[in-house]
């Protein structure tokens, strides 16, 4: 008979697995879809943005929802919606069917993220909070890096839409699993949904993004660019103003005041830009100035896919005994050496000297720091806050790597080539050299990370 805290681990994996899996499944597959459907680097953007745009603006509202209405029920209406998504863009017969399904899916991821870490955070405490946690980050680090090699495989042999319904087995397993854990309803009165807040979060994003990747093809003078961005960044500024002042925040500004969770996202802010960029670009880049395979591709990611396996968990509970600073300091340097070794990679390309000690690098950075980092931030502030904290956290991090992305065009040009992809390659590495720094001059530890009492 499997015990509740492990079925509430499996359950947490299995729900968020879905949601990162899909989030970088689609990389692979995007020199495939783009022939379909043409629409060359602009479609391929949108393909990965559309779905980090609504995940981005709404997961704070998921957090929110997480903790008043609770994690079982919330996990359940997102898996169901996460599924029907899947399908639509399974079937899409455009790319802009496809844009606008990947939109919905997002929305459904959002329902994810947050109310299942919260699961784990509301039934683990202390050591035990830190392994689950380190377990949960390994697991979820490993979809957002073995969904290429699974994409990959099903784009060169099957089909690119395929991918999309890879999603329907662990859905239904976690459906049925989540059928047998028991929770109220709600775990505290219910708040007015912060609907001008989620209007505004949806604004401020969508507009910068929307000009970020069309400027390349119609310029910063052109009023469909320059007014979207515009009007973005007024609605940004009006959402970090109404969060100041609503009466049921989903974003409580408050909760920065806390070093760790401030300085945490900073340092989150860096280190996943850093990741969705890079990854989208070297995917592309592998294909399309690499002349490698789909399948081979995907199979490139592998060595990281294995140190995170290997030891996401261990430096989890390392965390947990002697705090996160370390870690999250030389966790970026490591992957931010990894990102430079591929300057190296020029055609023709030899996989085994000049891509694969790079990602190997990579992956060891990506274990030494996604769950001390996570502790950190979800460690410094309340139980009952797990919900909107890790809600606020992962947001930041779909931010991050959202407009990273958008920005891919900026950096690399019309055309993907070699000295594009070495620009890109730099900025990453910058990225992640900017949050080890970061975490080095403000995370404070004093002991095993616990949550206090009340927040300073």
């Amino acid at each position: 008979m499997i015990s509740r805290e492990h079925r509430v681990l499996i359950v947490a994996i299995l729900a968020s697995f879905v949601a990162f899996l899909d989030g970088s499944i689609v990389t692979v597959a995007l020199p495939a879809i783009s022939r379909e459907f043409g629409g060359g680097l602009v479609l391929q953007q949108w393909a990965v943005d559309g779905y980090l745009l609504s995940l981005g603006a709404l997961i704070l509202v998921a957090g929110s929802l997480s903790d008043t209405f609770g994690r079982v029920r919330v996990l359940r209406i997102g898996l169901v919606w996460f599924g029907i998504t899947s399908l639509a863009c399974a079937v899409a017969p455009w790319g802009s069917a496809l844009v606008l399904a990947r939109v919905l899916q997002g929305v459904a991821a959002a329902l994810l993220v947050p109310s299942s870490l919260a699961l784990i955070t509301s039934t683990f405490s202390g050591a035990a909070q830190a392994r689950a946690i380190g377990a949960w980050t390994g697991w979820t680090g490993i979809a957002g890096i073995m969904g290429p090699v699974l994409g990959g495989i099903l784009v060169d042999t099957l089909s690119w839409r395929l991918i999309f319904g890879l999603n329907v087995i662990p859905i239904m397993v976690t459906l049925v699993l989540l059928a047998g854990l028991d929770e109220p309803v709600r775990t505290r009165p219910a708040a007015p949904i912060d609907a001008w807040g989620a209007g505004l979060a949806a604004l401020g994003l969508g507009g910068p993004v929307f000009a970020l990747i069309e400027q390349g093809r119609l310029g910063w003078a052109s009023p469909v660019v320059f007014v979207p961005l515009v009007v973005g960044l007024l609605a940004f500024a009006g959402f970090l103003w109404w969060e100041a002042r609503a009466p049921h925040p989903m974003m409580p500004l408050s909760l920065f005041k806390i070093r760790n969770f401030g300085v945490g996202n900073i340092a989150t802010v860096g280190f996943y830009a850093a990741l969705g960029l890079g990854f989208f670009v070297f995917t592309l880049y592998l294909q399309q100035v690499g002349g490698f395979s789909a399948t081979v591709t995907g199979f490139a990611g592998i060595p990281a896919t294995a140190m995170l396996l290997l030891f996401a968990t261990l430096f989890g509970t390392l965390a947990g005994r002697y705090g996160p600073r370390a870690f999250m300091t030389v966790g970026p340097m490591v992957a931010g050496a990894g990102f430079l070794l591929l300057l190296g990679a020029v055609p023709p390309i030899a996989l085994w000297s000049q891509v694969v000690p790079a990602v190997v690098v990579i992956g060891l950075g990506l274990a030494i720091t996604v769950a001390p980092l996570t502790s950190a931030v979800l460690g410094s502030i309340r139980p009952e806050q797990a919900g909107i904290g890790s809600a606020i956290n992962n947001a930041v991090a779909r931010v991050a790597g959202l407009v990273a992305v958008a920005l891919a065009g900026t950096i690399i040009g019309t055309t993907l080539d070699v000295p594009g992809f070495q620009r890109v390659m730099v900025v990453v590495a910058g990225l992640m050299f900017a949050a080890g720094l970061a975490s080095w001059l403000g995370i404070r530890t004093s002991g095993p990370v616990l949550a206090p009492e009340h927040p300073e």
